[in-house]
């Protein structure tokens, strides 16, 4: 049964995650009503996701979320928010988040993303992407070749970084370039253990921050590609 531990600084909110959350099967070991009632509840406790809002007192949720990530937890951390606001969403990611969510998304949709998130998978709203690229768009086109902060990657582990930026998850990475579940794993760990990131949503930022990720273009190669 996955695990969590709910962060908000709402009494309601925290009570009607717990009762939404459980009644689908997801077991809520703990709930924090700041930042830093949430770090301890996430060391304490070791939840599989670390349910948080961005705006809390004593500890905002991109400081619990970056010191969550420092602290070396497993637990992943899913950013549900009432404020789709793209610093706030960029900084979370930047911070270590492993996801992000709208509070106004519908029940089901958030467990499945505490799903998602404890699976491994990085979990983008779609809005939150478009933003990504748009912005990406809007800047001078990056130099050709291999970007600077990628250059320790593989060929094989940017083609495996570019279709998860794109959305792909580990499943559908492998049947893209015909190979097993496992292996994918294994480039995905190496890209985060390479670039020094915690997540694939961190990964996502990443690959559009360097230009790696060009909307409509093919992986950028400088060597065959190999499993």
């Amino acid at each position: 049964m996955t695990s969590v531990v709910v962060a908000d600084d709402q009494d309601l909110v925290r009570s009607g995650l717990r009762a939404l959350l459980e009644a689908r099967g997801i077991e809520v070991l703990a709930e924090a009503a700041n930042g830093r009632e949430a770090l301890a509840a996430a060391r304490e406790c070791r939840p599989d996701v670390l349910v948080m809002d961005i705006r809390m007192p004593v500890l905002d949720g991109i400081s619990a979320t970056r010191e969550v990530a420092a602290s070396g937890l497993a637990t992943r951390v899913l950013v549900l928010t009432t404020y789709d606001l793209d610093q706030y969403v960029y900084e979370a990611l930047k911070a270590g988040a492993a996801g992000f969510m709208l509070k106004t998304s519908p029940p089901d949709r958030l467990a499945q993303a505490v799903e998602v998130v404890a699976a491994g998978e990085a979990l983008l709203a779609p809005s939150l992407t478009r933003r990504l690229i748009v912005e990406h768009i809007r800047r001078p086109p990056p130099p050709t070749g291999v970007p600077e902060p990628l250059r320790e990657l593989t060929a094989r582990e940017r083609d495996v970084l570019v279709l998860v930026a794109r959305g792909l998850s580990n499943d559908e990475i492998a049947a893209e370039l015909v190979v097993s579940l496992a292996t994918v794993k294994t480039h995905v760990n190496r890209i985060l253990a390479k670039l020094g990131l915690r997540s694939r949503a961190q990964a996502v930022v990443a690959a559009y921050e360097s230009g790696l990720v060009r909307p409509g273009e093919a992986p950028t190669r400088d060597e065959p590609a190999a499993s």
